[in-house]
């Protein structure tokens, strides 16, 4: 990877930064691929998109940020290029085989599985089968330890393919509503 393209990625990926929507020319760096996002410096000061998701079916339970420029979307609005969401999956504490629940009945949260990133920019994400294709949304995942993983993408992106009336992202209704009750 080179040294101009880790800067200009770094440059959209800065947390909270305004929509940085990089000019075209003829020596544009590449555009990122499924993969190749970072996870954000300090993307748990920011704004959070949803907090203490139960999935007891996953035996999960996942945080979910999304940087200022996403923040500034309006229900029923795409988010803007230049928005990052991070979402951090938590194993559920286990009790045996059954997962342990507080007394407010929530999954309790375990140990840090997984932190998976969904970053949207110009032109991004046009790589892939059109079936597969997520608007201009990538996707990048990494393990506790914040090294990359490998994952099969295309898992990521027939999950969320399904969403194009919102922008591709899940639980962008609850978002909008939890936003808007706060």
């Amino acid at each position: 990877m080179t040294k101009q393209w880790m800067l200009a990625l770094c440059a959209v990926l800065v947390w909270g930064c305004t929509e940085v929507s990089p000019t075209p020319t003829a020596s544009a760096p590449a555009k990122p691929k499924d993969g190749e996002l970072a996870v954000p410096t300090g993307y748990q000061n920011g704004p959070t998109f949803l907090s203490e998701v139960q999935r007891p079916d996953a035996k999960q339970v996942r945080e979910l940020f999304i940087n200022a420029v996403g923040a500034r979307t309006n229900a029923g609005q795409p988010f803007p290029n230049g928005t990052v969401m991070v979402m951090e999956l938590y194993t559920a504490k286990m009790a045996g085989e059954t997962p342990e629940t507080g007394a407010d009945g929530k999954l309790v949260k375990g140990d840090l599985a997984k932190i998976l990133v969904m970053g949207k920019g110009e032109g991004w994400g046009q790589e892939v089968p059109d079936n597969l294709k997520n608007g201009q949304w990538v996707f990048a995942a990494y393990g506790p330890d914040g090294n990359a993983l490998a994952e099969d993408f295309t898992k990521c992106r027939a999950c969320h393919a399904p969403l194009a009336q919102k922008d591709f992202g899940h639980r962008y209704d609850e978002y909008f509503e939890k936003r808007t009750a706060r």
